[in-house]
């Protein structure tokens, strides 16, 4: 599922300004997380509100290397919420919530430096 994380890696083949547009990335907040020792690889169950219009929605995120789960409630997120959602084991994931691999090919969430409103979209 994930694609290459080498940092030296070229840049993807270039899209068009509408084609990013068709990606919807917002902002929600983790409202609750859970263990997820179904998952294939170690991973938590993330429900995070997205605000009035997009909602509570949930997710499959593997973040157990760099985060603890009890840390994971009031932080804010980035996720693209409007992929279709996507079986993993015996869960519906939702959204995807965005990382980015640290030297060691752990993610690390993809998130504001200052609080934002739950549902502003990545423009």
């Amino acid at each position: 599922m994930h694609l290459n994380h080498d940092p030296d890696a070229p840049a993807a083949s270039e899209i068009a300004f509408d084609d990013f547009l068709r990606v919807d990335i917002r902002i929600g907040t983790i409202v609750d997380a859970a263990p997820f020792p179904e998952a294939r690889k170690p991973a938590f169950k993330l429900t995070i509100d997205f605000g009035p219009a997009i909602g509570v929605k949930k997710s499959s995120a593997q973040i157990v290397d760099r985060y603890r789960i009890e840390d994971l409630p009031g932080r804010q997120v980035a996720a693209v919420v409007n992929f279709p959602p996507r079986q993993i084991g015996k869960y519906m994931s939702e959204v995807l919530t965005l990382g980015f691999a640290d030297t060691d090919g752990a993610v690390i969430l993809f998130a504001p430096d200052r609080a934002v409103p739950n549902g502003s979209r990545l423009f």
